[in-house]
């Protein structure tokens, strides 16, 4: 008997469907067949059944937060099984340990994490069975079958185990020291939360508070510019006013006194240029480059895109999701008429067809062995479903993964950009800039944005004169930087923080360098939103002052660094290639951790944080103490207690007393003893650190219209209403 063992419960019944089988609990007997002559179990983790202990497993003085335990570095790493997870794990380490079963078949997700789960799981147990490995790009009953006639041997994917269990070790070192040291830091500045750390989501974290302070710094100027109108024998067209290339004019006296002196002046061709560009179609998706598409269009989370994705994985209609490959071989492109046939008979894509290009098996573009890496693009499977048939969220991924596969077997897209130069009088020079396209090509497949709308010149020659029509000046300011989206925030983790422009981009996509790893990125996103570091609004990415507070106490130091991580990862990826010693990796990361710890105690005493609001930054009020009386209501006699976010009245169950006090009013937290104090004698201690628009005040809180409302009360006894109660 083999003991195949899955990373996900679903994924186990599909590896189970080629088959005859039973279910039981945990677990799926295969009976037998001619694959599997005794037959087999299919079993699963539930994601990652093991985790790395807690400091105070080593050592328990290591469980207090100070300074003077810190580094904690253990000598050897040990995993224990999740406790929410233990029943799984017992009905994988039961199947494991029966004396008819002679091998192991991993069949984790075919990537680093995979590896990683899967093996834990057998090391935990302390099994010691001859092991083979399942590779597949996709779950088709014809990958899966073919995957199991074909298994790889355990020594051929160990490095990537080597890779991922040191890229945790790694990361649980830098991150358990530096989120120790900057929380304790943090907390004698007046900030009690948590203040977590690591080696890609505070590097990741320094790019959006690098933008946010950017935005802030930006002083907004006036500008004028000179647009003109001019009339070549009927052909009219409108230029813009330049000199030295600049359009802008700081002074709107001279961009008026420029109209007055171009109104109604003979005018003359200058010159006429036209240039042809020719776009290739895109590139096939790999992960980072399909989730900046989603976003840029549906406004999906990079979260979103691979939790949908490894849906449409998981039913067998899209290849594998993690993919850092925009490449395919020459076998999955002998797949692409089959599939290519079966998309001509749905009504979204029947107009496209017949495909300009009828293969692409040749194209050096698209099939390249060579630059595949663990996996191939993300394509559609043979298993082609009619996009209706899919849930909303499934139809519109599914439907830009088939699209980007129709593009690149369609022609080139080709415009011309002309530019006209005109000179008024022979002094003022206006510029105009045209765009038509030639050829729409692969452009007819996928959808356009509104800002590529075609702005065509009427041909004029050179030496043609005419006249001004009309001219006007027109104000503007200069904008400060846009904020990233959360697309744009997947491109920059994968470029190491260098922005790109589109032209550039769909190249450095394909690479492997950057922040995290492609299946990483998305939840180093949705861990700076969980911790608080970030908001996202209208897919709009700030940073929050506890976000800010952070990168600025760390400042420039290594553990903030895009550069050094993406070199880091470099390394870490060579270990799985088998080029790096993990040994060496690690003795550098307890060396940064050390150093990471000194430059934190260092450089604390120079920290200043008076911009910021800091008395919001403080840790969440604790499970245990909601429903705790802290005195007496002062509307009804009831008690008021602690309710998590706010504190209310007891009695609103019964008697729907509608006393409330917000824990936080106008950015400053309203402490346990402060609130006694208000409740017990009608005003608070003089407290500082309100906050309104950007003006910081000091005052009392008091009592007022027989409790129903909170004032605040100054020096010279004006009252303003701070809240009330609902």
């Amino acid at each position: 008997m083999k003991v195949i063992i899955a990373e996900k419960p679903d994924q186990g019944t599909t590896l189970a469907s080629p088959f005859k089988s039973k279910k039981h609990q945990g677990y799926i007997e295969i009976y037998p067949n001619e694959l599997f002559e005794n037959g087999a179990y299919v079993t699963w983790a539930v994601g990652h059944l093991c985790q790395l202990v807690a400091p105070e497993k080593y050592k328990p003085e290591w469980k207090k937060w100070s300074l003077e335990r810190l580094p904690i570095i253990p000598e050897k790493f040990q995993y224990e099984v999740e406790r929410s997870k233990y029943k799984q794990f017992q009905v994988v380490k039961s199947l494991l340990m029966k004396k008819d079963v002679t091998e192991i078949i991993h069949a984790g997700d075919a990537g680093r994490e995979g590896e990683l789960i899967i093996r834990n799981i057998v090391n935990l147990v302390g099994i010691k069975k001859p092991m083979k490995r399942l590779w597949i790009s996709s779950l088709t009953k014809k990958a899966i079958y073919t995957g199991f006639q074909e298994l790889l041997t355990e020594e051929a994917t160990r490095n990537l185990f080597y890779e991922a269990y040191t890229r945790a070790c790694a990361d649980w070192v830098v991150g358990m020291n530096a989120s120790r040291v900057y929380s304790i830091l943090l907390k004698n500045k007046g900030m009690s939360d948590v203040f977590s750390a690591g080696r890609v989501q505070t590097p990741t974290l320094a790019l959006i508070v690098k933008r946010e302070n950017e935005i802030d710094a930006f002083q907004s100027e006036l500008f004028w510019e000179v647009l003109a109108t001019f009339n070549m024998n009927d052909k009219t067209y409108e230029g813009k006013w330049q000199k030295d290339q600049d359009s802008r004019l700081k002074d709107e006296a001279m961009a008026k006194k420029i109209a007055a002196f171009c109104e109604n002046k003979e005018a003359v061709v200058k010159e006429m240029q036209t240039e042809r560009k020719e776009y290739q179609p895109p590139y096939l998706f790999n992960l980072s480059s399909l989730q900046a598409t989603a976003n840029k269009r549906y406004k999906f989370s990079p979260k979103k895109t691979l939790d949908v994705l490894q849906q449409l994985y998981q039913k067998g209609i899209v290849s594998y999701p993690r993919s850092d490959s925009s490449f395919i071989t020459e076998g999955e492109a002998d797949t692409f008429p089959e599939i290519l046939k079966k998309l001509s008979q749905f009504d979204e894509y029947k107009e496209l067809f017949p495909l300009p290009v009828p293969s692409i098996k040749q194209n050096k573009r698209y099939v390249n062995e060579k630059k595949v890496t663990d996996h191939y693009a993300i394509i559609p499977t043979e298993q082609v479903v009619d996009p209706k048939k899919l849930s909303g969220d499934e139809q519109k991924l599914y439907d830009l993964v088939i699209r980007q596969l129709l593009a690149a077997h369609h022609e080139k897209a080709i415009f011309d950009y002309t530019t006209i130069t005109t000179l008024v009088e022979g002094r003022a020079e206006f510029v105009s800039k045209g765009k038509q396209q030639i050829q729409e090509g692969w452009r007819k497949v996928i959808f356009q944005d509104d800002q590529d709308k075609e702005v065509i010149l009427p041909l004029v020659e050179q030496g043609e004169s005419g006249k001004v029509t009309k001219v006007k000046v027109k104000e503007g300011k200069t904008q400060p930087p846009k904020r990233y989206t959360e697309g744009q925030l997947i491109t920059l983790m994968k470029t190491a923080g260098k922005h790109l422009e589109d032209s550039e981009l769909e190249k450095i996509l394909m690479k492997t360098e950057g922040l995290g790893t492609e299946a990483t990125r998305a939840g180093i996103i949705t861990m700076l939103k969980d911790r608080k570091y970030i908001d996202v609004k209208k897919n709009q990415v700030f940073a929050t002052d506890k976000g800010r507070v952070l990168i600025r106490a760390i400042g420039d130091k290594i553990l903030a660094s895009p550069e050094m991580t993406a070199k880091w990862e470099q390394r870490l990826s060579e270990i799985g290639q088998g080029k790096a010693s993990a040994g060496m990796f690690m003795e550098q990361t307890k060396k940064m951790s050390e150093r990471i710890i000194q430059d934190a105690v260092e450089s604390s005493s120079e920290w200043n944080f008076q911009d910021l609001n800091i008395s919001s930054i403080q840790r969440v009020t604790s499970k245990a103490s909601i429903g705790t009386a802290v005195g007496d209501c002062k509307l009804c006699g009831g008690s008021v207690i602690d309710k998590g976010n706010f504190y209310g009245c007891s009695n609103y169950s019964n008697t729907k007393c509608s006393f409330t006090v917000s824990k936080v009013i106008l950015g400053k937290k309203l402490s346990t003893t402060q609130l006694k104090k208000l409740l017990s004698s009608g005003q608070t201690d003089l407290m500082k650190g309100f906050k309104k628009g950007d003006k910081e005040f000091e005052a009392r809180l008091q009592f007022t219209e027989g409790g129903s409302k909170i004032t605040f009360l100054f020096a010279d006894k004006e009252k303003v209403k701070a809240s009330e109660s609902n």
